[in-house]
């Protein structure tokens, strides 16, 4: 879902996208000519591998994600990390969602299995 910066709402307005099994659904708005604020949702269940072991685990997603888009550069250092800076004037659902589930996948993440496992393994530093 694409919508163009200029367009978006000064009420609340729902959306809702989806990615593979993920679901990112909540409401966003305009709060300055600069900024739009996103409340919404993740839910779903993605794939990720376990770090010590390598074997495919799903991982069922349900967080709370609130940030705020800027249409370009961004400069505000009480708010830096909460920012998400767009493209073209155009707010790219689609593109928000498969970046926070890149940023899940690329945690570490330890299977059941391992989690277990109290053996000695190789640690890299």
């Amino acid at each position: 879902m694409k919508i163009e910066f200029r367009k978006a709402p000064n009420t609340a307005k729902d959306f809702s996208t989806s990615l593979a099994s993920v679901k990112l659904e909540g409401t966003f708005c305009k709060i300055s000519s600069l900024l739009i604020k996103v409340d919404a949702n993740l839910t779903g269940e993605t794939i990720v591998n376990c770090c010590r072991c390598g074997d495919e685990e799903t991982l069922l997603v349900n967080e709370k994600v609130d940030f705020l888009l800027s249409d370009g550069v961004f400069n505000d250092a009480k708010l830096e990390n909460l920012v998400i800076e767009v493209e073209n004037n155009t707010i790219d659902f689609d593109e928000i969602i498969e970046s926070e589930i890149g940023s899940l996948t690329s945690e570490y993440h330890i299977c059941q299995k391992c989690s277990l496992d109290d053996s000695n393994f190789e640690k890299e530093f």
